[in-house]
């Protein structure tokens, strides 16, 4: 680990309340009239505030700095400079440091399970999804980020394989938003085609599973179904919500399904993707917030929790990436991301009771003995909600743009009111994100609850100020909670790997090496691979024995592009799907924008 301390946090004692408190009506409005005051008071206002200005402009540009949550190197540009970008290179030490993590991974699961879908680096043993068979998960999960990082032995026996070994002819039924996010952009297929400078291979492979998947979308609403049969080419429910689907499973095929169409010139894949997200639009709640489940059958949203993690993330994710993917010509998607951006900032963004700490909360339906419905704000965050910050930045200095390009950083004049808006909460969530990270080992929980006025606990010094990891204060020999593991999860770097590409800011890069020490040096198997640990809080750590696939695809991908200069994959020419394989930006063919 760097030098830096982490904060020690005070374990929550087993027999405090859960956090939770219902959603409190909007307070009634006193019936003033300020205009009348306004007339006399203004003026004055307005000319003091102007004299100041010109007399102490530094009260003023160091309140934008706090707000926009700026460094002094960012705001000297934004003030000062009339450049409109900063020079971005690579840190090869650090760089070269991910890369050799990534072959200490790829190394052992070649050595050890070839083909299989996942990796268990302890037992040194592989697994398939299905008793059928698997259809070679990690391969195509691993395939871009070898392209990137220029392992041209290790690419050319995974190309090998795809091309003689892999098959989708498997009599099992398999999840839709796994494969398709997988398997047409994670590396071994549509990326990997455009990466590899458009080998048919990966193509050829795209489309045949496209065709054994296209059954999924034949519902009477249009929704894609939760399973697939790929050798029957048949759509299946899923057996645990029978009449449901989620928000983030038939929300997150687009960028995937058009950029084939664009590929192939098959106008069937962008049409199966576009119906999904009309019939979306028109089912929306007036609120705008995605409910996590819909019905197949109707397309109506179902009362279900509404939140920014499981089951919704990448719903929300999708929305400014497609009008990202298109070159910013899709004002729909925009439309129904702002829209969005607005209904999140009204309803799930909190700040914790002490230090003001911004997270994301979740809204959940209970019954009241009334028969009404009412909804418990839980202060909860899943660590998938870590994207958000960084998807926030994204959005800012594209949706909310009010120029092409925007300096880099951005100059606040150059966004919108929401644009900025969105700009500042993202960089309180990051910080957020990271504050999380300040456990014993230096890794962020699965999930933390947050602080809030009526949780019971009062300001007694033993309990969290901020923040806690549910259940966390266990006896000797009891397992920790699901809670309190960490899985190799990435959404965080990927937050980082975004703030640093849009401001320069180097502070983002040494919160990333500081992620990376502590995989590292908790996480790490020396036989080969790295394992989820159970207890962030506890050191030594214990392992579990499972490497995660988007250990390979994300996590390291993200943290090796953090240390590269800004022409590799550069964020004005490309666009990441949900797994963080990067797709092209591109024109839409006339004949396909609807």
């Amino acid at each position: 680990m760097s030098g830096s301390k982490l904060r020690q946090r005070k374990k929550i004692p087993k027999n405090a309340k859960d956090s939770r408190v219902d959603e409190q009506e909007t307070p009634p409005e006193f019936d003033i009239d300020f205009g009348k005051y306004a007339t006399f008071l203004l003026p004055p206002i307005l000319l003091a505030l102007a004299v100041t200005y010109y007399l102490y402009p530094q009260i003023f540009i160091d309140a934008f700095q706090s707000y926009m949550g700026l460094s002094d190197v960012e705001m000297s540009r934004v003030v000062k400079g009339p450049a409109i970008s900063v020079e971005i290179t690579a840190d090869t030490m650090k760089r070269d440091a991910v890369v050799r993590a990534f072959q200490h991974s790829w190394s052992a699961y070649e050595r050890d399970a070839m083909g299989d879908d996942e990796y268990h680096p302890i037992s040194h043993k592989g697994t398939n999804l299905t008793a059928a068979g698997g259809i070679g998960y990690t391969v195509v999960d691993s395939i871009d980020t070898m392209l990137l990082m220029g392992l041209h032995q290790e690419y050319s026996r995974a190309r090998e394989w795809v091309a003689t070994k892999m098959s989708f002819d498997r009599n099992a039924t398999f999840n839709t938003f796994e494969v398709i996010p997988t398997f047409f952009t994670r590396c071994g297929l549509l990326s990997a085609y455009h990466l590899s400078g458009n080998d048919t291979v990966y193509l050829e492979k795209a489309v045949e599973l496209a065709d054994r998947m296209i059954p999924v979308f034949n519902t009477p609403s249009g929704l894609p179904l939760t399973n697939i049969n790929l050798a029957l080419r048949e759509g299946a429910i899923d057996p645990n919500w029978p009449e449901f689907v989620s928000s983030a499973e038939v929300a997150t095929l687009q960028l995937e399904l058009r950029y084939l169409s664009v590929l192939t010139g098959n106008s069937i894949y962008w049409e199966k993707g576009e119906a999904v997200m009309r019939r979306l639009k028109s089912s929306l709640l007036p609120h705008g917030l995605a409910s996590i489940f819909l019905n197949w059958q109707t397309g109506e949203f179902v009362l279900s929790a509404m939140r920014l993690g499981s089951r919704a993330d990448s719903y929300y994710e999708y929305l400014l990436k497609q009008y990202i993917q298109t070159n910013h010509t899709e004002d729909f998607y925009r439309n129904m991301y702002s829209d969005a951006m607005t209904a999140v900032h009204k309803h799930l963004i909190k700040k914790s009771v002490n230090s003001n700490m911004v997270y994301t909360s979740e809204l959940v339906p209970e019954a009241a003995p009334d028969g009404r419905t009412t909804w418990r704000l839980t202060p909860k965050q899943d660590h998938l909600v870590c994207f958000f910050g960084g998807s926030l930045l994204l959005g800012a200095t594209t949706a909310g743009a009010l120029v092409r390009p925007v300096s880099i950083p951005p100059r606040p004049e150059e966004l919108s009111e929401a644009g900025q808006r969105d700009w500042k909460t993202g960089n309180d969530l990051i910080k957020t994100c990271m504050d999380t990270h300040s456990t014993s080992t230096g890794l962020a929980p699965e999930i933390a609850h947050f602080r809030i006025a009526s949780d019971g606990m009062g300001d007694d010094a033993m309990y969290p100020s901020d923040w806690y990891i549910k259940g966390a204060h266990i006896k000797p020999g009891e397992l920790p909670p699901y809670d309190s593991r960490y899985m190799l999860r990435p959404e965080t770097v990927e937050s980082l790997f975004i703030a640093y590409r849009l401001t320069g800011n180097e502070k983002y890069r040494y919160w990333a090496w500081e992620i990376f020490e502590a995989i590292e040096l908790h996480c790490r198997v020396e036989t080969g691979g790295y394992a989820t640990i159970i207890n962030v809080d506890e050191v030594p750590s214990q392992k579990e024995d499972k490497m995660e696939t988007f250990m390979l695809s994300e996590t390291l991908k993200y943290l090796y592009l953090i240390f590269t200069d800004a022409s590799v994959v550069p964020l004005d020419k490309y666009v990441f799907n949900t797994e963080a394989h990067p797709l092209p930006i591109f024109d839409t063919p006339p004949d396909l924008l609807s």
